[in-house]
């Protein structure tokens, strides 16, 4: 397993919808076990596979108190999603510095094929949800900036930018 680095924003890849996984495969597995491993380095509740420029509909996300129980999803898709919204301070490792409150469905049912290839639906709850919702957004090409004002995105760019040009 590695930790693999992050593409930067506003890499091209990062707006760019991702392929669908054909199957599970060891190599998607092991693709899966180095997403861990950098997600938890972060450390961070979920990343796309995107973030780290494979461009497959690949994502993890581990939103337990002690770690070791992620879900390793391939081509997740949201079949539903509460009326009920939840308010969460979200932030990417692909723009590092910067975070917004985004609005997002409280719970989601999503299908997806899990690590021994099955097709599976889940309902995730709260900041589960919410990064599942994340990740599924990375896969889309769309990161949280898209859900802010444009205003809200360019400043937040822009504080990202200053932020880098010091380090």
């Amino acid at each position: 397993m590695t930790v693999r680095p992050f593409v930067p924003y506003p890499d091209k890849r990062l707006r760019t919808v991702a392929e669908p996984v054909v199957a599970v495969s060891e190599s998607v597995r092991m693709i899966w076990d180095d997403m861990v491993q950098t997600m938890d380095a972060m450390p961070g509740y979920g990343l796309a596979a995107p973030q780290i420029g494979i461009m497959l509909r690949l994502a993890v996300v581990d939103c337990s108190d002690k770690r070791g129980q992620a879900v390793r999803m391939a081509n997740p898709e949201v079949l539903h999603a509460s009326v009920q919204m939840r308010r969460h301070e979200e932030a990417s490792p692909n723009l590092p510095g910067v975070s917004a409150v985004i609005e997002r469905p409280r719970a989601v049912t999503v299908r997806f094929l899990n690590e021994v290839g099955q097709i599976e639906e889940r309902d995730f709850v709260g900041l589960w949800a919410t990064s599942v919702q994340h990740q599924i957004d990375h896969l889309n090409g769309k990161m949280f900036l898209d859900h802010l004002s444009s205003t809200r995105k360019k400043m937040l760019v822009a504080r990202a930018e200053k932020l880098r040009k010091r380090v």
